[in-house]
């Protein structure tokens, strides 16, 4: 029998510091747009201050030095995505400040009976660093490019804010995934913040509460920590207003039902213990569709580190990891992907799954396929190139480790692959979050309505077309949410979104779109840009020092900063 002794809540601390919060309010509400940028101008450079111990922290927790090759996705989900971010929301404040729309008219298009938003590249320093990648929202049917318009913008555009206190559970797998949800909460919805730490990850706090101070010190935010027993106690607390939750539909399930004997009871009968407004991303099974086409030995392999990359980036402890890769199984570059994609996870260097319950997770997929293929040292990085069943564990539960499994659906061409494929994603693998489509452009532009069919068809709220879906969680002028369509009953990926710097309403998606092939390779595949192979590669040679120098260039741009990044990044 254990003889560990559960720590007793300490309920006057989560009371005061909600009581705080409560005081606090109505300035933040009334606070003027000016002092909101100034803020935010502010805050840039504590980031850069802040960086090296922040994405250091997250190295050190992880297992690896954070000198290592792998440290760079530490400053890619801490440090680089929170100035990436807080560089939106100034881009957009600003053009209201200067009383412009929060999007430029010309960003605005009609297509059939559907209104598309160019989100990205929000600005010129963008479009200069990661050149060909681009990002459309759609707006939910029925919504006109004027009311796009005219709904953007939020309380900055005569819709005045309400003085509220928002709950917000952090995540424990990615450093900037709190930071984000109470930027959000603050700015794009006027809230204040009272953040509960995730065990995880609570290390990252001193960096927050440094990166954070002036929040802190105008009684606009409080951090918190503890486990379940604190977030339900704040979430039924009578001064908090509205939740915001980044986790698992479990933990959902547990704050809105309850985890007693009549917790399915109330979910049947709608009946729940909580019924304040409750936004959430719950992860969901992702897929990777590979559509095929006249790929090269070169584009099987780039692809194969691009794919190895939405798996095994952070272990494959995120909520948009590629879970799925779903494969043509006539087609005869189907067995030559796979062999690039086993070279790969042979050559990457060694790290744990260290996220808590990943060891029994990992055991269950090999318990099921104990023909699995295992790389790397002990049984990790988890292949299993031919899944059969569709009530596979990998196809029903969120593994949320380096696990990554293959379902071969009829077709040699894209017309007999691609419709299969997306009901596939659609029907039968749960969640909505994000999916990636792998098409080669002389693919797309040979079948172009089928193509777009496709992207259409998809049910996810963020869908990246030869780009990784993840990459829209970072870019801060890209909602990141769940599709329409969860509730309460049935979270599925959650309900809501969050970022979106342009505050638009009525979203549905958002398209990425990035290069099939980097630079120079890129010209003779039909997909010209001047970006070389991205530095969030987990193949890339040199992404430490790329990210780093990107991190302070994106703080505070300069020209004189290019050619040390370019150089960095070509010899990647």
């Amino acid at each position: 029998m254990s003889t560990e002794t559960v720590p007793e809540l300490d309920s006057a601390a989560l009371d005061r510091a909600v009581a705080e919060l409560r005081s606090g309010s109505r300035t933040w509400t009334e606070a003027p747009l000016a002092e909101r940028i100034a803020l935010l101008e502010r805050m840039m450079p504590k980031v850069i201050e802040s960086a090296a111990a922040l994405a250091g922290a997250g190295a050190r927790a992880k297992g690896y030095d954070p000198a290592s090759p792998w440290a760079a996705e530490d400053w890619t989900t801490g440090p680089w995505a929170l100035v990436q971010n807080i560089g939106a929301y100034l881009h957009v404040l600003c053009r209201i400040a200067a009383g412009k729309d929060p999007v430029a008219a010309g960003a605005v298009h009609r297509r059939g009976d559907r209104t598309l938003v160019d989100v990205f590249p929000g600005t010129g320093w963008d479009a200069l660093l990661l050149n060909g990648f681009t990002a459309q929202v759609w707006l939910a049917p029925g919504t006109t490019p004027a009311q796009a318009i005219e709904r953007a913008g939020g309380e900055y555009r005569g819709r005045p804010g309400h003085a509220a206190v928002a709950l917000v559970l952090g995540a424990g797998n990615v450093a900037a995934i709190t930071a984000l949800d109470i930027l959000h909460k603050l700015y794009a919805e006027g809230q204040v913040v009272i953040a509960k730490m995730n065990p995880v990850n609570a290390y990252v706090r001193p960096h927050f509460e440094k990166i954070f101070a002036e929040f802190i010190e105008f009684g606009w935010l409080r951090f918190v920590d503890g486990g379940a027993a604190e977030g339900s106690y704040l979430a039924t607390h009578d001064g908090v207003d509205e939740i915001h939750v980044t986790g698992s539909g479990r933990t959902h399930d547990a704050i809105v039902w309850g985890t007693d004997d009549r917790a399915e009871e109330r979910r049947t009968s709608d009946t729940p213990l909580v019924t304040k407004p409750f936004t959430s991303e719950l992860g969901g099974i992702s897929p990777c569709i590979v559509t095929p086409g006249p790929w090269s030995d070169a584009d099987f392999r780039f692809q194969a580190e691009h794919i190895v990359t939405s798996k095994m980036n952070n272990s494959g402890h995120n909520c948009i990891a590629s879970q799925i890769l779903v494969l043509p199984r006539e087609w005869d570059g189907t067995e030559k992907l796979l062999d690039a994609i086993r070279a790969v996870l042979r050559e990457l260097p060694a790290r744990d799954d260290y996220y808590p319950g990943a060891d029994r997770r990992i055991a269950a997929v090999l318990k099921a396929h104990p023909d699995a293929e295992t790389y790397g040292d002990g049984e990790c990085r988890v292949l299993v190139p031919d899944i059969a069943d569709h009530d596979d564990v990998l196809i029903t539960e969120e593994v949320f480790a380096s696990a990554l499994g293959v379902v071969r659906l009829p077709g040699a061409t894209a017309a007999e692959f691609l419709p299969g494929a997306v009901d596939f994603a659609n029907s039968t693998l749960p969640g909505t979050l994000g999916a990636t489509l792998i098409v080669h452009p002389r693919t797309e532009k040979a079948e172009r309505a089928l193509v777009d069919r496709a992207v259409a068809d998809l049910r996810y709220g963020t869908l990246g077309v030869n780009c990784w879906s993840a990459i829209g969680f970072l870019l801060g002028f890209t909602p990141w949410g769940a599709h329409p369509g969860h509730t309460r009953q049935n979270i599925g990926s959650g309900v809501g979104f969050v970022h979106n710097a342009f505050l638009l309403e009525d979203v549905e998606k958002t398209v990425l779109r990035a290069p099939f092939a980097p630079a120079p390779r890129g010209l003779f595949a039909g997909s010209p840009s001047l970006s070389p192979k991205p530095p969030y590669f987990v193949t890339n040679r040199t992404s430490l020092t790329t990210i780093q120098r990107v991190t302070r260039f994106t703080a505070a741009p300069g020209i004189a900063q290019l050619p040390a990044i370019f150089a960095s990044a070509l010899r990647g």
